[in-house]
């Protein structure tokens, strides 16, 4: 007499939405609002990471056309757009960009848990 294996089918695991690679602060969406509404108008931001600087890495940032290039990643918070550059992705998850101005500057600011530190003046950084 030959047993068959008893097989048990179990139902697929349910799909979970996986969180955005990157979140905008409150400021950082009202200051892309202004810049889409204004100047930039049918752009987006791109941002991609580059090598370079003495920690290894920076931040490059660009408006581009709305299409961007393929295999951008979309991200949308707070009902602002972003285009990440597929091969930044890595460096970015889990990152969120805020918009700061003090008395001498104002810029966008990577508040970012993959860095490991930054060089000194703060232009590039290592993971």
């Amino acid at each position: 007499m030959t047993t068959q294996p008893i097989t048990e089918q179990t139902a697929p695991r349910p799909v979970r939405e996986l969180p955005p690679v990157m979140t905008l602060s409150e400021a950082a969406a009202s200051r892309l609002r202004t810049l889409y509404a204004g100047a930039n108008a049918g752009q987006l931001l791109r941002i991609s990471v580059s090598t370079k600087g003495c920690s290894g890495h920076a931040y490059d940032m660009a408006f581009v056309p709305e299409a961007g290039e393929a295999g951008d990643e979309r991200v949308t918070d707070k009902g602002v757009t972003v285009l990440i550059d597929r091969k930044a992705i890595l460096f970015l998850i889990g990152s969120q960009i805020d918009y700061r101005t003090s008395d001498l500057e104002s810029g966008f600011v990577f508040e970012n848990p993959n860095e490991k530190g930054r060089c000194g003046c703060g232009q590039s950084f290592h993971v």
